[in-house]
């Protein structure tokens, strides 16, 4: 409900938003598509909801990209994933050092979070000089890179 760590949260709809998106990883893997050949990402909101939803998540998952963000209801962790299948999840983590909306602190403090709750080696964190609350060319790369280290093709 605000952009600050202490800013209260809607608990009731980031936790719906979340079952929304299991249940669609639920309706892949239905059709043929197993949920370790999931990877979830967003950038702001996307990338916050990414994040929550994977740790939450009762199945294992490939991987998580998390673009200029933060970790909803952080302060519910690590309990909030005592049942999650993803303790040793890949996560990439991007922010922009000047990013106005999402200060790079928070994403600092949400990668240290992290590491609390998943295997710390599993947790990168990339920073880029000048880029705002935005995308760059560079993070897109980094991008690729994760998403071709974590579903090679079969």
């Amino acid at each position: 409900m605000g952009l600050s760590p202490e800013s209260p949260e809607d608990e009731p709809g980031i936790k719906r938003a979340a079952e929304n998106i299991k249940a669609i990883i639920d309706h892949e893997a239905k059709n043929g598509i197993p949920a370790n050949r999931v990877l979830l990402g967003g950038f702001s909101q996307g990338g916050a909801l990414s994040l929550y939803t994977a740790l939450t998540c009762q199945q294992q998952l490939a991987g998580v990209v998390a673009l200029s963000c933060w970790l909803p209801l952080h302060k519910t962790f690590p309990s909030a994933a005592s049942g999650s299948a993803n303790r040793e999840i890949p996560i990439l983590q991007c922010h922009g050092e000047m990013d106005p909306m999402i200060p790079v602190q928070f994403g600092a403090l949400t990668s240290e979070k992290l590491k609390t709750i998943v295997s710390p080696q599993k947790v990168t964190f990339r920073t880029y000089p000048g880029l705002m609350h935005s995308s760059c060319p560079q993070e897109m790369s980094a991008v690729k890179e994760f998403i071709e280290k974590q579903l090679p093709r079969i």
